[in-house]
């Protein structure tokens, strides 16, 4: 029997020359129970091959019939590393466990998956010749979205291009979507938006707002990584109606929309060139949403110097521009008609 002690004592002696006292104490089992042996043992099904994510626990699994007194063993193939020699575990590696079930089903735990577990396992009987059968442990490795090669956010000016960067690893290869936050549609000159770059061409204020970057590969969970677009541009206002007829003392409402980005300075002046500020007979008020703005004037009693031409101003970093409002007077109901051509009058600019 001297063949299946020396198996043992050559691998371990590859494996660690620090360990001759544990080496001796495996000898010495292994001599004594070998004369006791009746029948040759014998694996009665193969590995089979186990595939674990990083963090979690792979239990592999060797299936041997009529053991006997002989021992089992399980080693690394691709370092010639004992882990365990039956109830022993022999490797200093704690995240390693051995159990079984009657002698028959022999697991091998690894706890605590790293991606360097990969590889090849064996499970061996010391018998004479010795035999043994392998198995395949595979780690994959979830989605990581790597920082420092993807896009942070992004200042363009509008009509510009620009390409969105998004780099992950794991195990296998993560694949990459994108999609906007707000649901909306991603407006490309191609069909779909996969890949580690997206490629945005005459980018418009439309196109402003968080982008996600999603990376998966089939291993739990999904990542994603939030790039928001800014689009710089000019304002622009946009005028429903330029003519508004008022009689005197009406409450009458001046419109003005507006859009801009970097948000602008808004504000009312009338036809002097004075800018026109909140008092008890002037109440101009403005809503915004993203790059979209709504000024309104209210004038609460209209008296004839109120009559004539007023602007709303929009300013930013970008430029300036400015919409007219006519305010004319509309005769009273004794016998007077309203200023030729203002009646139904609902011109619209876009400027």
């Amino acid at each position: 029997m001297h063949g299946r002690e020396s198996k043992y004592a050559y691998t371990m002696r590859h494996l660690n020359s620090r360990a001759r006292h544990s080496v001796v104490i495996v000898i010495v089992t292994i001599r004594e129970s070998a004369h006791v042996h009746l029948e040759s043992p014998s694996f009665s099904a193969p590995i089979t091959n186990v595939t674990a994510a990083v963090g979690r626990e792979a239990i592999l699994t060797c299936l041997v019939q009529d053991l006997g007194n002989f021992k089992v063993a399980w080693l690394r193939v691709d370092t010639q590393t004992i882990l365990t020699i039956h109830n022993h575990v022999i490797t200093k590696n704690h995240r390693i466990g051995v159990t079984h079930s009657e002698h028959k089903t022999w697991f091998l735990h690894i706890r605590e998956i790293k991606a360097t577990d990969k590889g090849w396992y064996m499970c061996q009987i010391n018998t004479d010749p010795m035999k043994s059968q392998v198995g395949y442990l595979d780690v994959v490795v979830p989605p990581d979205i790597l920082d420092y090669a993807t896009s942070t956010d992004v200042v363009i000016r509008e009509g510009s291009n620009v390409n969105l960067h998004c780099v992950a690893k794991g195990f296998p290869t993560p694949s990459i979507m994108w999609k906007r936050e707000t649901g909306e549609m991603i407006k490309l000159d191609f069909a779909g938006a996969e890949g580690s770059v997206l490629n945005l061409t005459r980018v418009s204020r439309q196109q402003m707002g968080p982008y996600l970057c999603i990376a998966s590969n089939g291993v739990p969970p999904s990542v994603s990584k939030r790039i928001m677009l800014i689009v710089h541009f000019p304002p622009m206002v946009w005028i429903k109606n330029q003519l508004v007829g008022a009689y005197e003392g009406q409450q009458v409402t001046l419109e003005c929309h507006l859009e801009a980005f970097p948000k602008s300075i808004n504000y009312w002046i009338n036809e002097r060139g004075e800018i026109i500020s909140q008092s008890s007979e002037y109440d101009p008020t403005q809503k915004s949403h993203n790059y979209k703005i709504y000024m309104k004037l209210k004038i609460e009693h209209v008296m004839q110097s109120d009559y004539g031409k007023y602007k709303c101003i929009a300013k930013n970093a970008l430029g300036e521009t400015d919409g007219t409002i006519q305010l004319f007077c509309k005769y009273t109901k004794a016998g007077f008609r309203d200023l030729p051509g203002s009646k139904g009058i609902d011109d619209s600019l876009f400027l």
